[in-house]
């Protein structure tokens, strides 16, 4: 099968389209032939040794842990799946033709293989860190950098729980926060004083890794009611820094329930190609994503 894959950590040029032995599903696993896999942050940090105590990685290694597919292996001791059911999830390696999920659920109707590869790992994440702030419904929350794919699901889980959003992104993507039902302003010179002009802000969210965290500190007014997902430096301002998943089965049970439902889309800006994996890696760091970027298989 072809499968991207790296020899030694570095730029997006030591990622490399190989031909590998197929995994298969070993017990509680199921293996699917893989439509569309997502591209996450935590690929291309991987990618260069960034988050190897939290993924310890040995070379060379596969890239990527979100994906869509069909079933087509079902490991020992799984129920509740057959092979050919369409299913989204999580696992490893999942920039390739076959990958093993760890986690998994089956695609909600009308949702295409593209898309739903986009859901995974941001919404585990999202839920994770609207939980951790403590933000609760009627109180204000802050979301930097609100326009990628964690930040447009913080958007909608918090609006669907009554809680008022508060966004920042680039000029480009004001209405599309907008449409996701937050409250809009722009980064640059003086977004602390637009920020206020909105009211109170009780928690605060750092999605990007911009170096905002003192503002957000000082917006707030509690180190305690920030999460940062991208400022490794943010415990040094008291600040935690949300790194470790919770249960992505819980995560994607929830995603199919408010998808089904019609309060949570996560929109594709844009899909590539196995071997463009490089340039998913390019494009995903240097942000400014309205939604999700996605390997097409």
């Amino acid at each position: 099968m072809k499968k991207v894959s790296f020899a030694e950590f570095g730029g997006p040029d030591v990622l490399h389209l190989i031909d590998a032995e197929e995994p298969h599903a070993g017990p509680g696993r199921i293996r699917i032939a893989v439509r569309a896999a997502g591209v996450n942050p935590v690929d291309w940090r991987g990618r260069e040794g960034q988050v190897l105590s939290a993924h310890p990685t040995r070379l060379p290694a596969g890239v990527g842990l979100d994906a869509a597919g069909v079933v087509d292996e079902v490991g020992e001791g799984v129920d509740g799946v057959e092979v050919g059911d369409r299913v989204f999830g999580e696992g490893e390696s999942t920039y390739a033709e076959f990958a093993v999920l760890s986690a998994w659920a089956r695609m909600p109707a009308g949702l295409s293989f593209e898309e739903a590869a986009g859901y995974p790992s941001v919404v585990e994440t999202a839920l994770r860190v609207i939980r951790e702030v403590g933000v609760r419904p009627g109180q204000t929350l802050l979301v930097s950098g609100a326009s990628g794919g964690v930040g447009s699901a913080v958007l909608q889980v918090a609006r669907h729980r009554g809680i008022t959003v508060i966004g920042t992104a680039g000029a480009a993507n004001q209405d599309y926060l907008r449409s996701l039902g937050a409250l809009a302003t722009t980064y640059g010179a003086g977004w602390v004083e637009r920020v206020r002009e909105f009211g109170p802000v009780d928690g605060a969210l750092d999605l990007a890794g911009s170096g905002v965290i003192r503002e957000l500190v000082e917006l707030t007014g509690d180190p305690r009611k920030v999460v940062s997902i991208a400022d490794l430096g943010a415990p040094e301002f008291g600040v935690r820094f949300s790194g470790a998943a919770g249960s992505v089965p819980d995560a994607l049970a929830e995603a199919v329930d408010l998808i089904s439902k019609g309060e949570l889309h996560i929109p594709v800006e844009r899909s590539y190609q196995l071997a463009e994996a490089a340039a998913a890696h390019v494009d995903s760091q240097a942000g400014h994503t309205r939604g999700r970027r996605v390997i097409v298989v």
